[in-house]
């Protein structure tokens, strides 16, 4: 049976729960309720898809990605958005991080299937939001002032059982 997985970086639940009310906000007003079933990170490896029987491998090259970068801070700053009129995406900005850099090429080094870019990003709306939707958001979020700052001190490896579930998680340390 074939399973899905994926790794990334969660803030603390004071972020999390400030980063709901947007998500409330797109699925009240703009038909957008999908991203409310996730809580707000960052992504580092997209999820993908491997048999459950090979979950082992998994956690064995989860536990070999370099984590010896002292924990860092992101700033959180304002919107972004991926405009693409068949997946609009709709997120709070990270501020450019070269630690974030270096995790991610850590992450990518041991999971180095598959092609795929790094832009990292906080989802506040996507799925069943809608194009024309969308660019009625965007005319409220594109100058909306968030700004917070987010503590990278661990990395998380989930698993899909209906809904995504921690599996391991891994710290940063110097």
């Amino acid at each position: 049976m074939k399973k899905m997985y994926f790794i990334a970086i969660y803030p603390d639940q004071k972020i999390i729960d400030e980063v709901r009310v947007f998500k409330e906000d797109l699925a009240l007003n703009f038909g957008n309720s999908k991203a409310l079933k996730n809580d707000a990170h960052i992504t580092l490896l997209p999820p993908f898809e491997r048999e459950i029987e090979l979950e082992e491998d998994i956690h064995i090259a989860f536990q070999k990605i370099d984590t010896i970068i002292s924990p860092f801070e992101i700033i959180l700053n304002g919107f972004g958005s991926f405009p693409n009129p068949k997946n609009p995406v709709l997120f709070v900005k990270p501020e450019e991080s070269e630690n974030l850099k270096q995790l991610y090429l850590n992450v990518k080094e041991k999971f180095s299937f598959g092609k795929y870019s790094f832009n990292p990003h906080v989802t506040v709306g996507y799925r069943d939001l809608t194009y024309e939707n969308f660019l009625k958001a965007w005319e409220v979020y594109k100058d909306k002032i968030y700004k917070t700052k987010l503590l990278v001190d661990k990395i998380t490896l989930l698993r899909h059982d209906g809904k995504w579930v921690p599996i391991a998680e891994k710290k940063l340390k110097d």
